[in-house]
């Protein structure tokens, strides 16, 4: 039975509410580690999709640059050194495209997350009030903590998300091969996921009990 505070106007939550917020936050918890496992997969093979590419555009530059030199047979083998070439770039662009795809619905899953834990922070400020006592659901953490580094983690990925879409535009016009390699290297190192996202993760599965100390 819930216990209502006339001066204050808030209720006690019942211990079932405490449960459900408890279990919110565990499962999202888990749900964050599992798209941020997905994401490095997705990378991984990003990455190798768009070597994939570049190899091909310098390839292709090399072949052509050689039969420049070849007069007699130049005309014909160019023709199928462009139809080959524009086949495999064309196939490779497309699973890039792809791979974005996949990435991009994983950012939407990650910003779920974070309006759910916006939802259990808003209800623990309706039963509690701003700058009222917080029961802690887990160890140290209050519940506000669980929302901030959501917040935190889908600004990371939101702005890297950003970045690939850039790339994934950019790479298959890209003619010169310094910048090639700087579109890959960005790919990789993913400058926008910064150290403390996995600080912020392991964190967050140690407060919730999926990780022992």
């Amino acid at each position: 039975m819930e216990a209502s505070c006339p001066s204050s106007g808030f209720v006690t939550p019942r211990r079932k509410d405490l449960n459900n917020s408890s279990r919110k936050i565990k499962d999202s918890a888990a749900d964050w580690h599992n798209s941020m496992l997905k994401w490095e997969t997705l990378n991984d093979v990003g990455f190798s999709v768009a070597n994939k590419i570049v190899n091909i555009k310098i390839s292709n530059r090399r072949e052509s640059e050689v039969e420049a030199f070849e007069e007699e047979e130049a005309s014909s083998n160019l023709e199928k050194t462009k139809l080959q070439y524009n086949k495999e770039l064309e196939e490779a662009c497309t699973e890039l495209l792809n791979i974005l795809h996949k990435m991009t619905k994983l950012v939407l899953k990650m910003e779920k997350l974070c309006a759910n834990m916006k939802g259990i922070l808003d209800l623990h400020i309706h039963q509690y009030g701003e700058t009222g006592r917080e029961m802690l659901l887990f160890h140290t953490w209050p519940t506000k903590y669980f929302y901030e580094a959501s917040v935190q983690l889908t600004e990371m990925y939101k702005r890297e998300l950003q970045l690939k879409r850039a790339i994934v535009q950019e790479i298959a016009h890209t003619s010169n091969n310094d910048l090639m390699k700087v579109e890959l290297s960005a790919w990789l190192y993913q400058p926008y996921i910064e150290e403390k996202a996995r600080l912020l993760i392991e964190s967050m599965l140690l407060e919730t009990g999926h990780r022992t100390l």
